[in-house]
């Protein structure tokens, strides 16, 4: 893997197509736009809750660097962006979560049925922007993806005894749910390009999602409420086991096994609870494990992106893989 570049934001990565991603904002705002008085007003909530752009920047960026030259990349980014939204939507309803980036959800504002019913309405959306396209290419990714999300949720709520989790079905459930969408929107960029290049962008979205989300969860262990907009230790107060604690149960005593054990069976774990565990996990080498596995992923989608051809927008791609390292929140 090359040596990574110095102070990536991403800001730096959205320099070069950010008058693209106005078109994008703009398709986003059309597609959702309703006359019917909720949903415009859930609309206006979620459009200031709205994310980065990660995702449609990698669509852009990877329309370019594959030398597609698609006249729909600013719509198929718009698609990406309104199912993510979807799954955020929904992800908040299922967990009852409160704040998203430090902003009520649609569900604490509303209600849990209005944020269940705003996330069909999203995906719905997205739907019908597809079908106006006229090409059957697109929907097959996006249908095989929104599959994917929506097994991986199932997976997740099926994990009955959170100790007994394993790597293996933490991997799945991360490329399902996180690597699945970064995968299909460098693959969209790259629908009309050669299919080596197509599957190359594929892979790289996939290892980026991987690493994407094996840092959002060291984040959860290592970052405070002012950083990322949500509670420390949100995961474990959700009693949600990620890498860091999955590496780090079988090598911890039976005593501090036990701990984390009933923090699980605790309904609403204290900070004290949170804090030790999260100690028991850095101790236990969880925190650098995860570092790890991360840093191999990226360096799998460094390796894919040199099956493109040099250009600026294969670098900046490159460049992503240093930002979602490093980035904080």
């Amino acid at each position: 893997m090359r040596t990574p570049a110095a102070g990536v934001t991403l800001a730096s990565l959205q320099a070069g197509v950010q008058p693209r991603l106005e078109k994008v904002k703009h398709e986003l705002r059309r597609s959702v736009a309703s006359d019917f008085p909720l949903i415009s007003e859930v609309n206006g909530h979620l459009l200031q809750m709205q994310g980065k752009m990660f995702r449609p920047t990698l669509l852009l960026l990877a329309e370019e660097a594959s030398g597609a030259q698609d006249p729909r990349a600013e719509r198929l980014a718009a698609v990406i962006e309104l199912t993510h939204l979807a799954t955020l939507v929904h992800d908040d309803s299922v967990d009852h979560s409160v704040l998203r980036r430090g902003m009520p959800t649609i569900n604490a504002l509303f209600s849990h049925q209005v944020s269940v019913i705003m996330g069909d309405y999203l995906y719905s959306r997205a739907m019908v922007e597809l079908t106006r396209l006229d090409d059957l290419e697109p929907m097959r990714v996006m249908a095989r993806v929104t599959n994917e999300m929506t097994v991986g949720e199932m997976r997740q709520l099926m994990a009955h005894e959170p100790l007994d989790f394993s790597e293996y079905e933490y991997d799945l459930l991360i490329k399902a749910k996180t690597a699945s969408l970064l995968s299909a929107a460098c693959e969209l960029g790259a629908l009309r390009a050669g299919a080596r290049e197509r599957d190359a962008l594929r892979r790289f979205g996939e290892q980026l999602g991987m690493a994407f989300q094996i840092v959002d969860d060291l984040l959860d262990y290592t970052e405070q409420e002012t950083v990322t907009g949500k509670p420390s230790g949100n995961d474990l107060r959700e009693h949600k086991v990620t890498l860091p604690l999955i590496y780090a149960l079988d090598r911890l005593t039976p005593a501090a096994r036990a701990e984390v054990a009933t923090l699980m069976k605790t309904a609403e774990p204290d900070d004290t609870q949170i804090s030790r565990v999260i100690a028991l996990v850095a101790e236990a080498g969880g925190l650098d494990y995860a570092r790890g596995r991360g840093q191999r992923l990226a360096e799998g989608a460094d390796q894919a992106l040199d099956e493109l051809p040099p250009s600026p927008a294969r670098e900046t791609l490159r460049d992503s893989i240093t930002y979602v390292l490093d980035r904080r929140r």
